[in-house]
């Protein structure tokens, strides 16, 4: 895909050496301090009621490319995935492609010296066109197919994380015992967290994994284990999404420390990783919680020498997966208003031209979100609106009882914080809307990393009629 540059794009950052601090806001006049979490540390109000994202107006943008239009802030990226790097400088922190993956994300990963959780051929394959490292690149997902397995040992991917034990002989029979591929073992440790059902993966009674309860994990280990050409290098475990508390980290290591030993009692093998997946919380509105990269750390790195002392194991190396706590809060959304409903029963609906084809997540979740008008001088009067899509649901509500100007009309921007992460890489096709373009902001420029999908688009992939 072509970039379409404005400026400059700004080099590179050495993907070695030890991360910088993220960079810190500065005071300025009262006009233009930052607006805080959850927007980028980079926001700030502009001229006219303009809303500046690294340095770049939300107007121009809009007037630029289009809405609606997903804003990403290339120096939030790179700080936060520093954060995580420095809290944790012996661990290995991989970036989880789900949150939102494209050429340029991988590009920032790579060169902050993280590594890439990928879940499927398609994020592996844009990671590996991309030039991404495979033996930074761990695999996982419930329902690996046959032929992503076979692509994941072709490009000789750092690590394939064993979901079931039908994948055990498919990934063992590429595989040369001269050359074992690394695996790491899910498993299910019974503990909820997450911000909703449909995202707490680490219970009992559910797709993924292997429990510890009943034994599954343990004949798990003893199958990989009769296999020469598999090197099983640790566990994996994943709890769930937006845990903003350490607590449930902490019941897990115990947990898998536990088994690790188990394990070496049973074998006589001590497994040197233990990956403790993703799920770290972030804010979307601005009295929400946000699990702390070096918190987590401090937190964790007691609590795993603490029961690796305890059971005579050496401590082994952790694995983190952050994705939403990176990508998350460097996205912000832009919308235009389309029109502005009262109805009879005095509620309020202001429609945009977006909604739930490039944000399901508040008709999956019922995620809230914070809205902020772009573009407009003064503070006048608000009234509560619900900030609704344009598609044929009424579930398709993007912000309930959003305070916005009471003479909000028809073409007036819109601008939705935390949208970097779970959006974007779950949005859809419905009612042939297509998904909104993506640029990138950094140092007062913008450039278009992935254009609008268009009508064209969908129609190039019929064959007949």
């Amino acid at each position: 895909m072509p970039r379409h540059d404005h400026a400059v794009r700004p080099p590179a950052h050495p993907p070695t050496g030890r991360p910088s601090a993220g960079p810190r806001p500065s005071a300025g006049p009262a006009g233009t301090r930052p607006l805080g979490s959850p927007w980028p540390a980079s926001a700030r109000p502009g001229p006219g009621g303009d809303l500046l994202i690294g340095g770049v107006g939300l107007v121009e943008a809009a007037d630029r490319f289009g809405t609606p239009l997903y804003v990403l802030d290339e120096a939030e990226v790179r700080s936060r995935a520093r954060a995580w790097r420095r809290a944790l400088p012996h661990a290995d922190v991989h970036y989880a492609a789900k949150a939102f993956l494209c050429s340029a994300m991988a590009d920032w990963i790579a060169e902050e010296g993280l590594g890439l959780d990928v879940c499927s051929a398609g994020e592996l394959r844009l990671a590996a066109a991309a030039g991404f490292p495979a033996q930074r690149i761990l695999l996982h997902g419930n329902a690996k197919s046959p032929e992503e397995l076979r692509l994941a040992r072709r490009l000789r991917v750092g690590r394939i994380v064993v979901d079931g034990l039908s994948e055990i002989p498919g990934i063992a029979a590429p595989a040369d015992a001269g050359t074992p591929q690394r695996v790491l073992l899910r498993v299910v440790p019974g503990i909820a967290a997450g911000h909703h059902s449909a995202v707490r993966t680490g219970t009992d009674g559910q797709k993924f994994g292997f429990r510890i309860a009943g034994g599954d994990a343990a004949e798990a280990v003893a199958r990989i284990l009769g296999r020469p050409g598999l090197d099983l290098a640790g566990l994996h475990c994943h709890l769930g999404s937006q845990i903003t508390d350490t607590a449930p980290y902490l019941a897990a290591v115990d947990r898998l420390v536990a088994l690790l030993a188990a394990v070496r009692d049973r074998h006589g093998r001590e497994l040197p990783e233990l990956d403790l997946g993703g799920g770290h919380g972030i804010r979307y509105l601005p009295g929400d919680g946000e699990l702390d990269p070096a918190r987590f750390a401090r937190a964790v790195g007691t609590r795993l020498a603490e029961r690796c002392a305890a059971h005579g194991l050496a401590v082994p190396r952790l694995i983190v997966e952050p994705g939403r706590a990176i990508a998350g809060p460097a996205g912000v959304a832009v919308y235009r208003v389309l029109s502005v409903k009262h109805t009879a029963d005095g509620r309020r609906f202001a429609a945009v031209d977006g909604g739930m084809s490039d944000n399901p997540r508040p008709a999956l979740y019922g995620s809230a979100y914070q809205v902020r008008p772009v573009g407009r001088s003064g503070s006048g009067p608000t009234a509560p609106t619900d900030v609704v899509g344009r598609h044929c649901e009424a579930g398709d509500v993007l912000v309930r009882g959003a305070a916005v100007p009471v003479d909000l009309r028809a073409g007036d921007l819109l601008a939705v914080p935390a949208a970097g992460a779970y959006q974007l890489s779950m949005a859809s096709g419905y009612n042939l809307v297509g998904r909104p373009a993506v640029a990138a902001v950094r140092d007062g420029r913008i450039r278009l990393l992935i254009r609008r999908e268009t009508v064209e688009d969908f129609r190039a992939r019929e064959v007949g009629r």
